[in-house]
């Protein structure tokens, strides 16, 4: 079935806040209807509301794309942060965003290359293979050699400050955060998201991290192509095979050796870059890699990278030590250094943060500890999510306020977070120990 295309992406601080206010209304509405019914004696749930809500807002955030979508894309992977019909609706913005029409793609090749799509390719489906936040993929060849050719959606990296700025209320709430508690984070988020904007960073990006893990195996990448790129166009080898999230959707639980494999591929690829490089891919979503028939792990995408400043990255990973966590005296000195805990704290504060964060700091570090772990384990992301869930509710915790943490902790936990979920959506056990160190030989 054809996917429904986008002529147009709407322009301009007045169009985009008229869209978030209209959705509001919208949004309104199905409060109104839920109490109405429930008011009368009608059969209404909370999921059913969510439903309503998730269905609406991501309609808005799959028209304006860009940052907005990019946020629904992050908040997808986290189960402890949204209800299920939100996550289940925002995962669509993974890579099943209704696509740009023709004229737009014409438009932007002009724009910024100079050329039509069949001046500078011999074949060019005009039908999007992917479409995502940021931009959509087509594929393409000259010869024999097929490419992926990503293109931005235009006007997202102008948007990108007065989008969240006018997203920020509806965030707040989804996410159970104070405004000043959000804000605390949007700066982080903000510049992230300008650099995936930047496709001349993205290649340079990529170039210089498939070099540095070429050698791991059961990871490969796509040859990037700098002569046909821009900075708003950038065209790779075309990596055959299914993303991850629909090898997943087919093979969960009948290739447990597959899963294995490419889950201890993900372990590698991304500890490699944590330990020995010094700087990650910070968005593990499914919609990222693909599956080749080899049983490799294709990683496509390289827009969102993390540099992990030497300082940040001592005291956040001395803290994955069990000798740390049960220590009262060495678990506060990290935490201070990692701006959980401050100075002016009083006692009482300093003593409830330290329980708190040795529960999280356990349940993040169980799996390295084990050395071998079972990401299918059920129990274990169940209670990571009940616990993420009762500290969002947590009165004293609130109080305390939850803007706390350095700034750099955000996309490292993302990216944990992420890779622990990616692996249990496979159902994969991992060697938990291998480029846990920096100490490691660089082409072990």
């Amino acid at each position: 079935m054809t996917k429904k295309r986008q002529d147009s992406i709407p322009a301009g601080k007045v169009k985009r806040a008229s869209k978030f206010l209209s959705t509001g209304f919208k949004v309104g509405g199905n409060y109104v209807k839920h109490y109405a019914k429930k008011a009368t004696g009608g059969k209404v749930t909370q999921e059913s509301l969510d439903e309503a809500n998730a269905e609406d807002i991501y309609g808005l955030l799959s028209e304006l794309k860009g940052s907005v979508l990019k946020v629904a894309q992050m908040l997808s992977m986290e189960d402890q942060m949204l209800p299920l019909a939100y996550q289940e609706r925002f995962a669509l913005s993974q890579n099943r965003v209704p696509p740009l029409s023709g004229p737009l793609i014409k438009k932007t090749f002009m724009k910024y290359l100079g050329k039509k799509p069949s001046e500078v390719f011999d074949e060019f489906s005009s039908e999007a293979k992917y479409a995502a936040s940021i931009g959509q993929v087509h594929k393409a060849s000259i010869g024999d050699e097929n490419y992926a050719v990503k293109i931005q959606y235009p006007g997202v990296a102008d948007s990108i400050q007065s989008d969240l700025k006018i997203a920020r209320p509806l965030a707040a709430k989804l996410l159970n955060l104070s405004l000043k508690d959000l804000d605390y984070y949007v700066k982080e988020v903000e510049s992230k998201l300008i650099e995936e904007t930047d496709y001349v960073q993205e290649l340079s990006q990529g170039m210089y991290i498939s070099q540095k893990c070429n050698h791991l195996e059961g990871v490969v990448f796509p040859e990037f192509k700098k002569d046909l790129s821009s900075e708003k166009i950038l065209v790779m080898e075309w990596l055959d095979g299914p993303s991850l999230k629909d090898y997943i959707e087919k093979n969960k639980g009948t290739d447990r050796a597959g899963a294995d494999q490419i889950g201890q591929a993900l372990w590698n690829f991304y500890n490699y870059q944590v330990h020995q490089l010094g700087i990650v891919h910070a968005d593990p979503h499914p919609g990222n890699f693909v599956i080749t028939k080899e049983g490799n792990l294709g990683v496509l995408d390289f827009g969102c990278t993390k540099e992990i400043p030497e300082h940040f990255y001592n005291s956040f990973f001395a803290l994955i030590n069990k000798e740390v966590i049960d220590n009262d005296e060495m678990l506060m000195k990290y935490l201070i250094e990692l701006e959980i805990i401050k100075n002016e704290d009083t006692p009482d504060t300093k003593k409830y943060l330290i329980e708190v964060y040795r529960e999280i700091i356990g349940m993040v570090a169980e799996p390295i500890i084990a050395g071998k772990f079972d990401f299918s384990d059920r129990s274990y992301f169940e209670k990571i999510n009940n616990t993420g869930q009762a500290l969002s509710k947590d009165k004293k915790l609130k109080k305390i306020g939850t803007a706390r943490g350095s700034r750099h902790a955000i996309y490292i936990n993302r990216t944990y977070f992420g890779l622990y979920r990616l692996l249990h959506m496979l159902g994969a056990t991992v060697d938990t120990t291998t480029f846990m160190n920096k100490a490691e030989v660089a082409d072990a």
